[in-house]
């Protein structure tokens, strides 16, 4: 691929992936203020971050078949449409529930962005390449955390919490505009591969036996769903507990990005000498040992504002180095269902990301335990996967 056609292309895979997160990310700043005009809790409105995690976990085995059956671009079409649709719908909404459903169905529609840039990814690039491309993936991905909250913030205390998705509105629209001109056509339609609900779960068994594809697949989205567990959690950690301003929050969910950025991209330059696998599992094995001084210090009252926000940035970091990694080696597998075997670990990782969400609603109000005791968990639990599952694989380069 020519220089300039690959930067332009990861630029746009970029977006897609981003759109996502910037869905997430930009409106937390404006719970507060969506409490208040839906006259309810902070608390439930933290359920529309559920619904939206849900919405694009099960939107991801929806568009894997899809995207096999009927190449790349025209199920990302439809689904970018459905995601335009929903935001503004979220802008004219008057009460909690239907911004929850609105909010499911934005999410069904973004998650097409975010399979078919990964799906792209392994039809376009090498599979030795493939954690690299990812971590340049992450660089655009990672400013989504360091713009949204920040210009959520801005946007929400100037013009209120309704402009934000209308903003969202355009970006999609731009984002659909991007790829329907910018990227090429990666893969000629399969007819061969059936919707009928047999063959597709058929299908997906058929990827999910593969002992490589389930060992990364699962310590990857279970280590993962720690950073839910922080997005999820961060409007009340900050704004109720340690009670910083909208903007200031901001400020502070933007300079976290910053590890993950900084950890992605120094990602790429490690992986010149040491291997995906090396890379996982130190990244996870410092990662266990930051969330047990995290949950130490946490249950003694140890921690302050300043305290909290180094250790999370040290915590996002070692994601940064794990999550490229861990999504080359799951899919590195797979020249045929690349579509499946994305859609199906991304509803892997967002299904885990959303009972990680529920867990933060119903258990982080007042203290920050919770909220650590979750993270330490998780990324405990995915180390030891990574331990016990590589035993039954051969690493397929």
């Amino acid at each position: 691929m020519i220089k300039s056609n690959k930067f332009k292309t990861i630029l746009i895979l970029g977006s897609l992936t981003a759109l996502g997160p910037f869905s997430i990310d930009m409106y937390l700043p404006g719970f507060s203020g969506i409490a208040k005009d839906l006259d309810t809790s902070v608390a439930n409105v933290a359920m529309t971050l559920s619904s939206y995690f849900i919405g694009i976990s099960a939107g991801q085995l929806l568009y894997g078949p899809l995207l096999d059956r009927y190449g790349r671009k025209t199920p990302l079409f439809v689904g970018l449409l459905v995601y335009i649709f929903a935001s503004l719908g979220c802008i004219f909404v008057t009460d909690i529930d239907t911004f929850i459903g609105l909010r499911f169905i934005q999410a069904v529609g973004s998650c097409a962005a975010t399979v078919t840039s990964i799906t792209m990814v392994r039809d376009l690039f090498p599979v030795k390449e493939i954690p690299k491309v990812f971590s340049m993936l992450m660089l655009v991905v990672g400013l989504s955390p360091m713009l949204a909250p920040t210009v959520g913030g801005y946007v929400t205390a100037g013009f209120g919490w309704q402009a934000v998705f209308f903003i969202l509105m355009l970006l999609g629209l731009i984002i659909l505009a991007a790829a329907q001109l910018g990227l090429p056509n990666t893969y000629i339609p399969d007819e061969s591969i059936s919707l009928k609900p047999k063959p597709i779960i058929h299908n997906f068994l058929k990827v999910l036996r593969e002992p490589q594809f389930y060992t990364y697949a699962f310590t990857g989205a279970i280590s993962f769903s720690g950073l839910f567990t922080y997005v999820a959690a961060s409007p009340i950690l900050f704004m109720d507990i340690y009670e910083v301003d909208a903007k200031t929050y901001g400020w502070i969910f933007a300079f976290m990005s910053v590890s993950f950025i900084g950890a992605s991209q120094l990602n790429s330059l490690l992986l010149r000498k040491f291997s995906s696998e090396q890379m996982v599992f130190t990244a996870l094995a410092t990662q266990s040992l930051i969330s047990i001084v995290f949950l130490i210090t946490a249950l003694n009252n140890l921690l302050g504002l300043y305290e909290t926000i180094a250790l999370l940035f040290l915590f996002l970091g070692c994601l940064g180095i794990s999550n490229p990694n861990t999504t080359g080696l799951t899919l590195a597998p797979f020249t045929k269902n690349t579509g499946s075997a994305s859609a199906l670990m991304g509803a892997i990782q967002l299904g885990l990301g959303a009972i990680a969400s529920f867990a933060v609603s119903a258990f982080v109000t007042d203290s920050i335990v919770p909220m650590v005791m979750i993270m330490s968990t998780t990324t405990i639990t995915a180390l030891m996967i990574l331990q016990i599952g590589k035993k039954t694989i051969k690493i397929k380069k």
